[in-house]
């Protein structure tokens, strides 16, 4: 271990004070002997010896002497010398190391000149070196690498590679996914987390779609289309989708799609969930009046298509949600609060971080989000009225919302296996371009994290509704990182008419010809082990009994339906016979002769949904985990997702506690409960007692020292002084905080 200075406090300057011989810093003999571990497919492309990697948790005065990689995958450091006093991670990626990170995964590249930080673009390393290396990645992971003692050929060598396979601009071919899938020869992925789970539906067959269709019943008929297949009339639709029956197969390939009224869901009430591709907001008079008269058809067949007692609403979702710039916009500074350098600029930050947070309006965006879906939930649930979710290409924020809604309402998607067919359904068949939202290829103007903004709002439900779901956090944490490991199909394109047709497969007949598949996120074997795996299932989950998970068709409402009166506003509308479609295609005559699409909305009267009085009266009963769930959007009950931001910042690790207390008690309980089980029922069958039963929910390690980041965030022994007091008791007893005991177990926190 290399010593830099003296630790606590703010920061020293690079002045550079070792204490190490210059004997000791020779260590290029050792460097040569580590080999980086290369998946199939990936290459070096080059190498610096002597690297230094600083370590965040003693104020960057301490490192390790390494090598540091570039390959076509990832970015790795090796070093002989370990860190003894660390804790073995309970969090294992086959794919990523500790110390490894995905060149998808940087965000922004800096070099340290004089003690001043300047971002490193393509091009900008051509004389002078850098003295260090700063590495902020979209995991919020900040790497530290100093490179005074390297090779300067080497250090400009390995500068530029990084520079160049992170920032600039790429092309799908040139995306690692293609080299691992071809290296391996076909990937044989072996059954992945709990075998008895239900298998995750792609919606890739028609039967897949049919049997969607048949669990959510609803006294609606819909029809699956199949003429699209093999991309026929749409590259933006999938091959198989669901629409009403009265959608003739003539107008859809006569419109490819655009003013569909796509299914996405049916209440058992026997209203529904849809959604719809607008036209343009800007369109030439032909276009216009044939948008307009294709429209007005839409809206009456779907008038049609309801009984008697039924309306429908359309939702104008860019009226009210933030555009995807808005979206970027508020995210860019979010994120900025979790990227310290150092812990004395984290505790300089940590004075204005409230207003920061406020500014950057990234939990306004979830707040909107889940109003959105509160008010459409009520409109399925309380006023019988089917919605029609309305955007310009039906793959963003349509996306958000219907998923959103779909987990408020039907607990099938609360579970593991729901969770993962839903976002196939909504968001991989649902054509949300992933492969521009996450900036895979480098084009920023289409950069928006979208499916993250989704993940934020179903996270603030898990936090408010703990039993109603079968997955944890840690699921939904390694979920987002997944985004940024360029191997899996399901975030790496924009569509599936772009995985089934990629050009790279296409003009390499050697590949085709061996018909290989890339492997799907959802195959978690591919990263973890299934001790890993045991992390993604929360023990304090109520599960349904078998006999009732499949949903059967009925026609009464769940049994949390509310028994309000109607609302005036709804009592009171005119039948569509009397001219309600005339009134809606009045607003679309006026958006499409000139204004924009988000002027295209319904009156006062229809927004005037009194969602507080339906969730108040929703939350005086008894909560039905498997019922209807309806998320608390107010300010004070928002949170922030710890876990994700937090985890790399080891001021913020609470030892032994968080939420990982919790389930690590219930955990044992649950052990020791299945070890009981086994013991009644053997004594009941007068068995002979066999061997003790191992296959138990032991997703923590007893042995290891838990703290409120686990399992990212590793209990170190190494530790900082504090520099606010911990408790009043605390600071009187020591009498000073330079006084403060550097030792946990000193601090009664072990």
């Amino acid at each position: 271990m290399l010593s830099l200075g003296s630790g606590g406090g703010k920061a020293a300057k690079p002045s550079f004070v070792s204490y190490v011989s210059p004997e000791e810093i020779k260590k290029e003999n050792i460097n040569d002997e580590l080999k980086p571990f290369l998946l199939p497919g990936e290459l070096v492309i080059c190498e610096a010896n002597t690297v230094v990697k600083y370590s965040r948790e003693d104020s960057l005065q301490r490192g390790f002497y390494g090598k540091l990689v570039c390959t076509n995958f990832k970015i790795s450091f090796l070093s002989a010398e370990q860190l003894l006093d660390e804790v073995e991670q309970s969090y294992r990626n086959k794919l990523m190391g500790e110390n490894d990170i995905s060149l998808h995964c940087v965000d922004q590249i800096f070099g340290v000149y004089d003690d001043k930080k300047k971002p490193l673009l393509p091009g900008a390393v051509k004389n002078k070196i850098p003295e260090k290396l700063l590495l902020y990645c979209k995991d919020f992971r900040v790497f530290h690498f100093g490179l005074r003692y390297t090779k300067e050929e080497d250090a400009k060598r390995l500068i530029r590679a990084i520079v160049h396979y992170c920032l600039n601009p790429t092309s799908l071919k040139c995306l690692f996914a293609f080299s691992y899938v071809g290296a391996a020869g076909g990937l044989k992925v072996g059954p992945s987390g709990n075998e008895e789970e239900p298998p995750t539906i792609m919606f890739e067959t028609k039967n897949d779609w049919k049997m969607e269709l048949d669990r959510t019943g609803g006294l609606l008929t819909y029809r699956i289309i199949s003429s699209n297949e093999n991309y026929k009339i749409s590259t933006r639709l999938p091959q198989f989708f669901a629409v009403p029956s009265s959608v003739a197969d003539d107008d859809i390939k006569k419109y490819k799609g655009k003013g569909i009224a796509l299914w996405c869901w049916s209440h058992s009430s026997g209203c529904a969930l849809l959604k719809m591709a607008a036209p343009p907001e800007t369109a030439d008079d032909s276009t216009t009046q044939m948008d307009k008269a294709w429209i007005d058809r839409q809206l009456q067949v779907l008038g049609e298509t309801h009984p008697l007692n039924h309306t429908f609403r359309t939702e104008i979702l860019s009226a009210t949600l933030p555009t995807l710039q808005e979206i970027q916009a508020f995210y860019s500074r979010f994120k900025q609060l979790f990227l310290p350098d150092n812990a004395a600029e984290f505790w300089e930050s940590d004075v204005k971080w409230l207003s920061v947070l406020e500014n950057a309006s990234w939990l306004e965006a979830i707040r909107q989000c889940l109003k959105k879906a509160l008010d459409i939930v009520e409109c399925l649930e309380h006023h019988n009225t089917s919605v029609v979710l309305v955007e310009e290409n039906c793959s963003d924020l349509c996306c958000l919302i219907s998923s959103l809604v779909q987990v408020i309402i039907d607990p099938y998607f609360r579970t593991i296996s729901g969770f993962q067919s839903l976002i196939q359904k909504e968001w991989v068949m649902g054509c949300h371009c992933f492969l521009d939202r996450c900036n895979l290829l480098r084009n920023n103007d289409k950069e928006a994290p979208v499916f993250l903004l989704f993940l934020e709002c179903v996270w603030q439900l898990l936090q408010q509704y703990p039993p109603a779901f079968e997955f944890t956090e840690t699921y939904m944490t390694i979920l987002s990182d997944s985004m940024y490991i360029p191997i899996f199909s399901t975030f790496l394109f924009n569509s599936p008419w772009q995985r089934d047709n990629n050009q790279m497969l296409d003009e390499d007949r050697r590949m085709r010809s061996r018909s290989l598949k890339l492997p799907s996120v959802w195959e978690w074997s591919v990263q973890f082990e299934n001790s890993v795996q045991a992390l993604f299932y929360n023990p304090l989950y109520i599960g349904k009994p078998k006999t009732d998970k499949v949903r059967r068709m009925q026609r009464v409402k769940p049994q949390r339906q509310m028994s309000l009166p109607s609302s005036p506003s709804y009592h009171s509308r005119p039948s569509p016979k009397k001219g309600f479609f005339r009134e809606e295609t009045d607003h679309l005559i006026k958006t499409f002769l000139g204004k924009k699409i988000s002027k295209w909305t319904l009156t006062a009267e229809d927004h005037s949904v009194n969602y507080r009085l339906f969730y108040d009266n929703w939350r005086s009963k008894p909560i039905d985990h498997h019922g209807l769930l309806l998320p608390l959007p107010d300010g004070p009950a928002l949170k922030i997702w710890g876990q994700r931001y937090l985890r790399w910042i080891p001021e913020v690790q609470i030892p032994g506690g968080g939420l990982t207390t919790t389930l690590n008690k219930a955990s044992e309980i649950m052990d020791e409960i299945k070890t009981l089980q086994t013991k009644v029922s053997q004594r009941i069958l007068k068995r002979q007692p066999s061997s003790p039963n191992t296959d138990v929910f032991t997703p923590f390690h007893q042995s290891s020292r838990l703290s409120s980041t686990f399992p990212f965030g590793t209990l170190r022994r190494l530790t900082i002084k504090p520099r606010i007091p911990v408790s009043t008791n605390l600071s009187m007893s020591f009498g000073s905080m330079e006084n403060l005991p550097d030792d946990e177990e000193d601090l009664g926190l072990l």
